[in-house]
C-alpha cells in the first residue's frame, strides 16, 4: 500500500532527512520530525520557508506530485513587506519575466492575514515606517525561489513563505511540525512531535 504523509514544516528544518552541509552545525531535518522508513519528499520546500510537504514511498506518485506537466498546483500564503495594488497583482496574474525566462500566469489576490497562521521562531523582521501584508499566491510550476523572486519582481519582497495547498491537499487541521499519514480519502492516521 502507498504511503503518503502530509507534514507541515516549521521555519529553519531543511527538506530532506539528512544534512551534508556545515560540518559542526547542527540543522533540524526532517528525520528530527518524520519516523516513517522508506518515504521521500515529493517536491522541496526552502530551509526559510514554512508548511505543507507531501513525502511518500510510490516514486510514481512522487513524479505527479512535482512535475509541472502535471500541472499540480502550489498555492502559498505570503506575507509581503507594503501594501501590494492592483498593478502589482495583475502582474503576478499575467506571468512575469524572470532571469530564468518568464513565468506561468498564476493566481494572486490580497488576502487578510489567515487565521490558522502560528507564531513563526524567529519573528520576522518588522520595520515601523513600512507596513506589511499577505497575498494567496497558486502556480503551476515550482522554479528554485521562484514565490519570492515573483513578490520582489513586483515591488514586495516575502518576509514569510507559507505553501497551504498542493493539489487538493492543505494544511488544514495539521499544527507546524506535525505530520499525518494519508491512506484513503477519507481514512488519515495523525502523528505529532
Amino acid at each position: 500500500m502507498t504511503k503518503l504523509i502530509r507534514f507541515n514544516k516549521p521555519f529553519d528544518v531543511l527538506p530532506q532527512f539528512t544534512d551534508r552541509g556545515t560540518q559542526g552545525t547542527p540543522r533540524r531535518t526532517l528525520s528530527d520530525f518524520i519516523e516513517m522508513p522508506g518515504v521521500y519528499p515529493a517536491g522541496r520546500l526552502d530551509r526559510d520557508s514554512e508548511g505543507l510537504m507531501l513525502l511518500t514511498d510510490d516514486g510514481a506518485l512522487q513524479a505527479r506530485i512535482t512535475d509541472p506537466k502535471h500541472k499540480m498546483p502550489k498555492t502559498y500564503w505570503v506575507q509581503v513587506e507594503g501594501e501590494p495594488d492592483q498593478s502589482a497583482i495583475e502582474a503576478l496574474c499575467s506571468g512575469l519575466m524572470l532571469k530564468d525566462g518568464p513565468t506561468k500566469p498564476a493566481q494572486a489576490k490580497r488576502i487578510a492575514e489567515p487565521d490558522i497562521i502560528w507564531p513563526r521562531t524567529p519573528p520576522i523582521r518588522v520595520r515601523k515606517s513600512v507596513p506589511d501584508s499577505w497575498i494567496s499566491l497558486t502556480i503551476h510550476e515550482g522554479r528554485n525561489r521562484q514565490v519570492r523572486r515573483m513578490t520582489a519582481a513586483v515591488g514586495h519582497p516575502t518576509l514569510r513563505l507559507i505553501r497551504y495547498r498542493i493539489g487538493n491537499w492543505t494544511l488544514d487541521g495539521l499544527d507546524t511540525g506535525t505530520w499525518q499519514t494519508v491512506t484513503s480519502p477519507t481514512h488519515t492516521d495523525r502523528r505529532q512531535r
